[in-house]
């Protein structure tokens, strides 16, 4: 499965350097042990996770902004975690209402001495954190209209709202109708599934 993660990691135009790969590979095995128990994921073979997590998530690290940065519903961390693993100078705040979830986040944690993660447990209707969020980020979090209902109170003029979504996603952005907000929709590198092949990218007008 290394060749196939490295392989991955050149088509998104990331170093493959050991020490990531290694990471990538065990958090795959760790989701593959506590997934029999908790039902994390539905992807149940580890080549498959590879591809629909691991890259699916990585295939996003270009757009993400500043130093202080917000996964919503984050699940079994994705793509917080994988993000954080891949941008350690980032901190990331990883929130879900599951603790089921956040127990494997917790142990995915100290297994692989991750220091820049901070998990939440929550409702992000219901957040209020301390500080701004450079970039808040989603994935199958829920429709653009639901999802800025509920983000409203963390968006401003100074970050982004990431939202990784399938190809119908024109049909969501219809649905806005007249709103106040700078929407930029971008095609994904292919990350070898295409589970997300569009990001639409939020901002609040100033």
């Amino acid at each position: 499965m290394l060749e196939a993660l490295q392989a991955g990691l050149d088509r998104l135009d990331i170093k493959a350097e050991q020490p990531l790969c290694d990471a990538y590979l065990r958090y795959i095995e760790l989701l593959v042990k506590w997934n029999t128990a908790y039902n994390l994921t539905a992807v149940k073979e580890p080549e498959a996770m590879l591809n629909r997590h691991v890259l699916d998530s990585l295939s996003v690290h270009s757009f993400v902004e500043g130093k202080h940065c917000l996964d919503i519903g984050t699940g079994a961390g994705l793509p917080g975690m994988i993000l954080a693993m891949a941008q350690p100078e980032k901190h990331w705040t990883l929130l879900d209402s599951n603790q089921k979830k956040l127990r494997f986040l917790r142990h995915v944690i100290v297994d692989l001495n991750i220091n820049n993660v901070e998990l939440v447990h929550g409702r992000i209707e219901a957040f209020k954190p301390s500080k701004e969020f450079d970039t808040i980020i989603c994935r199958a979090f829920a429709p653009l209209l639901r999802m800025l209902e509920q983000t409203q109170h963390l968006l401003t003029a100074g970050n982004q709202l990431l939202a990784m979504k399938g190809r119908q996603v024109e049909a969501e952005i219809d649905e806005l109708g007249n709103h106040e907000f700078v929407i930029k929709l971008n095609d994904l590198a292919h990350s070898g599934d295409e589970t997300s092949a569009k990001l639409v990218q939020i901002r609040r007008t100033a």
